[in-house]
C-alpha cells in the first residue's frame, strides 16, 4: 500500500482547499494511505476531510510569524506516517515540504501550483524557483500557471498538468433546485440572473463587472445581478460604494458567502467571472458548467480553455464587452441557452471529470513509489 501525505498552509475555503478535500476522499483506500496535514490549523475542509475518514494533523502554526518547531512537528508526524509520497499544497507549504524532504522525512517530494500571478510579493516564489529542481515532480493545475512560473525562473526535473477534476454525478442540472432557489430570491420566469461567485479582492474586480452590470441594466431591465462569495455582502462597505456608483443598485443581490453555493447554480442562467489576473483554473466554472449552466470569463488562466465554444472569454477590464457578452446569451431563447448549458457540461463530462483525475494522481503517485 503506497502511504501519501498532503501538506497544505490551511484548511479554510478555497479553491486548493476543495480540491484536495474531493481528491483525498476519493483516492483507493485499498491502494493508498492518506493523511493530510495542515500547517495552521484544520479549518471547515479539514473538518470535511476527516469526516470522509481521512487522518487530519494541524501543526498549528500562526500566519506570517516563522516557527522554526514547525519543523519539528512536521518531522514527527510524518515519521510516524511513514510516506512514500509528500505532496505539497501552496507556497508555504512547498518550502516546508522541501526542508522536510531534505531532511529524510519523504523519499518523493512533489509541488502543487494553483495559481498564475503571485499576490502579496514574489520574494518566497522566487526562492522556490531558485530551489525548484529539488521536487521529482512540479504539478500546474493550469497551463498558464506553468507558464507563469517558468517565467518567474521555476526549472523542475518533471512538469505535470493535472486540472482540477468535478464531480459530474453530484453537480447536474437540476430543474426542482433551480424553480425552489429562484422563488426563494423573488424571480420570475422571465428573469435572467447572471452571477459573480467570487469572493470580494482586487483580483476578482468586481467594479468592472458592476460597471458591466450598469450598462445591460439599462437595455435589459429584467436581468439580475448576483454577487456571492466572501465580502459580498451589505457589510462591506467598499463593495456596497461600488454598487450604489455603478448605478446598477436596484438590479444586484447580495448573497454573501455560502456554503451551498454549489446547489444554488441551477437558479443562474449565466454564471461568469470578471477576474483582472491571477486565475488559474477556476472551480466556479467547471462547478456551474458541470450543473448545465453557461458561462462567460475574461481571458485570464486557463478560462478560454475551460470554457471552449461552450460559452464566451472576453479581455480583463472591459465593461463593455462583458456586457456584450451577457446580453448575446440573455437574447437567447431558453432553449438555446440550455443547449448551451448542455454543451458546457458535456465538456466538463468530456475532460475534466473528478473520476479521471483522481486516476491521474493515483498513476502519478504509484509511479513514484515504484521508483524509490
Amino acid at each position: 500500500m503506497i502511504a501519501v501525505a498532503h501538506l497544505i498552509t490551511g484548511l479554510d475555503s478555497g479553491g486548493a482547499q476543495r480540491m484536495l478535500a474531493q481528491l483525498a476522499a476519493r483516492f483507493d483506500r485499498a491502494r493508498f494511505r492518506t493523511i493530510v496535514i495542515s500547517m495552521t490549523d484544520s479549518g471547515a475542509t479539514g473538518r470535511e476531510i476527516a469526516a470522509s475518514g481521512i487522518p487530519v494533523v494541524a501543526l498549528g502554526m500562526r500566519r506570517g510569524v516563522p516557527d522554526p518547531l514547525a519543523v519539528y512537528r512536521i518531522g514527527r508526524v510524518l515519521s510516524e506516517f511513514r510516506p512514500d509520497v509528500l505532496q505539497t499544497w501552496l507556497y508555504h507549504a512547498d518550502l516546508l515540504g522541501l526542508v522536510a524532504a531534505q531532511l529524510g522525512f519523504a523519499p518523493r517530494l512533489v509541488w502543487n501550483i494553483r495559481c498564475t500571478e503571485v499576490l502579496g510579493g514574489t520574494r518566497l516564489p522566487r526562492l522556490l524557483a531558485w530551489c525548484s529542481g529539488r521536487p521529482d515532480v512540479v504539478i500546474a493545475n493550469a497551463a498558464a500557471g506553468r507558464c507563469f512560473h517558468a517565467r518567474l525562473g521555476y526549472r523542475p526535473r518533471r512538469w505535470v498538468l493535472l486540472p482540477n477534476g468535478f464531480d459530474i454525478e453530484a453537480l447536474r442540472p437540476d430543474p426542482a433546485e433551480r424553480a425552489r432557489h429562484r422563488a426563494a430570491l423573488g424571480w420570475d420566469a422571465s428573469a435572467i440572473a447572471i452571477a459573480l461567485p467570487a469572493r470580494y479582492h482586487p483580483m476578482k474586480d468586481h467594479a468592472t463587472f458592476l460597471a458591466a452590470a450598469a450598462r445591460l441594466a439599462q437595455r435589459r431591465p429584467e436581468v439580475r445581478f448576483v454577487l456571492a462569495g466572501s465580502g459580498a455582502d451589505a457589510a462591506n462597505p467598499q463593495l456596497t460604494a461600488l454598487v450604489r456608483e455603478s448605478g446598477a443598485g436596484a438590479a444586484v443581490t447580495l448573497l454573501g458567502e455560502r456554503r451551498d453555493l454549489d446547489r444554488l447554480y441551477p437558479a443562474f442562467d449565466i454564471v461568469t467571472l470578471s477576474s483582472a489576473y491571477g486565475e488559474g483554473f477556476p472551480n466556479v466554472l467547471g462547478e456551474a458548467m458541470s450543473r448545465g449552466v453557461p458561462c462567460v470569463a475574461t481571458d485570464v488562466g486557463d478560462c478560454a480553455e475551460i470554457l471552449g465554444d461552450t460559452g464566451e472569454t472576453v479581455p480583463a477590464r472591459d465593461p463593455a464587452a462583458l456586457a456584450a457578452a451577457w446580453e448575446r446569451l440573455a437574447l437567447l431563447e431558453p432553449e438555446q441557452r440550455a443547449a448551451r448549458g448542455a454543451a458546457a457540461r458535456q465538456r466538463i463530462v468530456a475532460r475534466y471529470g473528478l473520476g479521471a483525475i483522481v486516476a491521474r494522481y493515483e498513476a502519478l503517485y504509484e509511479e513514484l513509489a515504484a521508483g524509490r
